[in-house]
This record gives C-alpha cells, sequence and structure tokens, in this order.
C-alpha cells in the first residue's frame, strides 16, 4: 500500500514527497514519437495528485487536441505507476492553460539538437501576443527564384488611402499596368519584410542558419522538413506552436 501526506494545511496545493516523487516517474516517460525527450522535458505533464488511499490522477496536456499519442503516453504512465505500486492511475487530459512550444525545457532543446531535430524557436514573450503566419501551400527551390518562407498576415487597410489598386496618379497614367493586381479593392500588398537573422531555423548539424524549407510535414505531424544550404544535410525541424 501506498500512501502519502501533505506538508501543507488543507487547502494548499504544495505536493507531498510521494507525490513529487510519483511526478518524476511519470515524467520519466519517453515521449512515444520524440523518444529522445521525457514528458517533463516535452513540458507536456501538468501534475500529480493522490486522490486516496492508492489512488492517483495524473493531468496531461495534449501539444495538439487530437493528438493520437496521447493515449500511449497515457498507458505507459499508468504502467509506470503501476510498477511502483499505485493500483489505481486516472491520466486526465487538460486543455487549459494550452501547451506551446515554448514549454520545451533547456535540456529538451538541447536532446533535440543532439538527435538531429532543430529545436522550436521561442516565439512568444509572458503575457505577450502570439505571432501567426501562413505557410506556403507549396515548398519551392530557391533555383526558381520562388519564396519558400512563410505568408504574413497583412491586417488593416494601409494608410495611403488608394483603393484602385495603383501606387499613385501619375503611374496609373503613364506606367504599364502592373500584374498581377493584388486583389481586387484592396491597395498593394507590402513585401513581406526580410526575416531577422534571430528567426533563422539553425540546422542541427553545422548550425548554419542558411536553410530552406522541403516540406512542411515530417516523421509527424509536429515536425517540418527542412535542408541545410551549407552542409546539404535535410533535418527535421520541431515547428513552432
Amino acid at each position: 500500500m501506498v500512501t502519502g501526506t501533505r506538508s501543507e494545511g488543507p487547502g494548499t496545493t504544495a505536493p507531498t514527497a510521494l507525490e513529487a516523487e510519483l511526478r518524476r516517474l511519470a515524467g520519466a516517460v519517453a515521449d512515444p514519437e520524440l523518444p529522445v525527450l521525457t514528458l517533463e522535458e516535452l513540458g507536456i505533464l501538468r501534475g500529480v495528485e493522490i486522490t486516496g488511499p492508492g489512488r492517483v490522477e495524473v493531468t496531461l496536456t495534449p501539444t495538439y487536441t487530437g493528438c493520437p499519442a496521447i493515449e500511449t503516453m497515457s498507458a505507459d504512465i499508468e504502467q509506470a505507476l503501476h510498477d511502483h505500486g499505485i493500483p489505481q492511475v486516472t491520466v486526465r487530459p487538460v486543455l487549459s492553460p494550452p501547451w506551446t512550444t515554448d514549454d520545451i525545457s533547456d535540456e529538451g532543446r538541447r536532446k533535440l539538437r543532439e538527435a538531429g531535430i532543430a529545436p522550436p524557436r521561442v516565439v512568444r514573450s509572458p503575457g505577450g501576443p502570439v505571432p501567426v503566419s501562413l505557410g506556403p501551400t507549396r515548398a519551392a527551390g530557391r533555383s526558381g527564384g520562388a519564396e519558400t518562407g512563410p505568408v504574413p498576415l497583412v491586417t488593416g487597410s494601409g494608410d495611403s488611402g488608394d483603393r484602385g489598386g495603383s501606387t499613385s496618379p501619375s503611374a496609373s497614367a503613364s506606367a504599364p499596368a502592373p500584374a498581377p493586381a493584388p486583389a481586387p479593392g484592396d491597395g498593394p500588398v507590402p513585401p513581406p519584410s526580410a526575416p531577422h537573422a534571430d528567426d533563422a531555423v539553425h540546422c542541427p548539424h553545422c548550425g548554419s542558419g542558411d536553410t530552406e524549407l522541403l516540406s512542411r510535414f515530417s516523421s509527424t505531424a509536429c515536425k517540418a522538413l527542412r535542408r541545410c544550404l551549407a552542409c546539404r544535410e535535410p533535418f527535421d525541424h520541431f515547428k513552432e506552436l
């Protein structure tokens, strides 16, 4: 029989020593899709609580709604705690607060790089906005001069007040009509800004930031396939979320 007693009074959320030990065990379970990471390093383990004699509840936040790996994670956690003498284990998914790739620990990011996977970039500041971008529907090579980066979301109508699709009255009178028009009734769409150096996805093999997107999806939905233009090695990139 495994028992635990809280170290503080009723109403406190401070874990007992046994709960801390059970969290260590649950957190050491490997992620089924990225076995180089534990669930603790992935940042999806939310809590472990003793709810009664021999009963433990574990809360997990999936990396995205409907993640198929959540069932395997739950089974592996239950087995790990059963092996430690806990007869009744309940794993409950929670969706709030949502998981983001910022929750991956520094140790997890180091392990990803060692496994040849570019870790996700940190994209949010505490309490700040969540940047959103649309990826291209098709990855194109540089040889054709096609844009391979994400398509930025442009909100608002700009400050020029132009509504006819031309940049100036003189341009519309004398210059050939630009082709193609960006959108009926809207002003010209500004070109995407050059990516900041810190925004580069770095190759996990040589460290170069000169990389390109080959496919938005790789071996799992969480990863994209990229190629390094310095060492020419393809690699997975854990996408930001």
